[in-house]
């Protein structure tokens, strides 16, 4: 057994089907995606519904081919630039601990994709069936095009309400 390709397996299929259960509740679940759509605008993202959208879709390929260990860099930065819009949209005023609704998670959760897509999926993943390998570079993939994306989204979109006490502004 090699058991560095079965820790990879555990933690690609454990944190990205983790991930895409997110996509499908957006999806699905709950508010769906016209409630995902105003809490989206609530927080400044807008517009809503295509973001919205756009994060749906993201968690769940990205978390699908993660977990299945295809195409694994560009996955894992899916996972960087989603992270790194949730932890500046929502948790950067909470501090780091994710007890306190910080960034802790959306940083453990960028840095594993980022690691995975570093050292290769293992040799139990549609990557390695397909000699998929970009050698050294996954991490530039995953970390430089995962951070490119977010801040250049959140430079495209976020447009908070402006704060009145000090406070993060909510929806009414």
């Amino acid at each position: 057994m090699d058991e560095v390709s079965a820790g990879l397996l555990l933690v690609r299929v454990v944190v990205g089907l983790t991930l895409a259960a997110h996509g499908y509740n957006k999806f699905f679940g709950g508010g769906r995606i016209p409630g995902t759509a105003r809490w989206f605008e609530s927080i400044g993202m807008r517009p809503g519904r295509l973001h919205a959208l756009a994060a749906a879709a993201t968690e769940l390929g990205a978390g699908a081919l993660f977990a299945a260990g295809l195409l694994t860099p560009l996955a894992a930065a899916g996972f960087v630039g989603l992270m790194l819009v949730a932890a500046w949209t929502v948790h950067r005023a909470n501090g780091f601990f994710s007890a306190g609704n910080g960034w802790e998670y959306n940083l453990v959760l960028a840095v594993v994709a980022a690691g995975v897509a570093t050292t290769g999926p293992g040799d139990w993943s549609l990557d390695a069936a397909a000699g998929l390998d970009l050698g050294g570079w996954g991490l530039l993939v995953a970390a430089g095009g995962g951070l490119a994306a977010g801040a250049g989204l959140l430079a495209a979109c976020y447009r908070p309400a402006p704060r009145t006490d000090g406070a993060r502004a909510e929806a009414a």
